[in-house]
């Protein structure tokens, strides 16, 4: 990364709308998420409940806490896409959020699929 890189990230943050802001927040989690040196993720998820008035980016980051041993880069086109129909085009956050707890769902089965060959 170069010298200039932070301001250039910092100007399009200050640039963005709080909610655009949040998103990328929640992105840069998500990535930093990917490199952080943890503990081994447990193999079984921990459900936590959707609360009631969930946003998009709450609903990612708690779906990403419940699934730990998810490798979220490889949901990572599915998560935008669907954060983008939000966004940019509006859809229902509810549909979203129930969408993105079936890519986990969907990527959890996957994921003891091979664990199991």
């Amino acid at each position: 990364m170069t010298t200039l890189e932070p301001q250039r990230l910092q100007r399009i943050f200050r640039q963005l709308p709080p909610e655009q802001q949040q998103t990328l927040l929640a992105f840069a989690e998500f990535l930093q998420s990917r490199i952080a040196s943890k503990p081994p993720p447990p193999t079984e998820p921990v459900l936590k409940p959707r609360p009631p008035d969930e946003s998009v980016v709450a609903a990612i980051k708690r779906l990403s806490q419940s699934y730990p041993m998810l490798n979220k880069a490889a949901m990572l086109d599915e998560t935008s896409r669907l954060m983008s129909t939000h966004l940019l085009q509006g859809r229902d956050r509810v549909e979203v959020i129930d969408e993105l707890e079936a890519v986990f769902m969907r990527h959890y089965e996957e994921f003891t699929r091979e664990r199991r060959t």
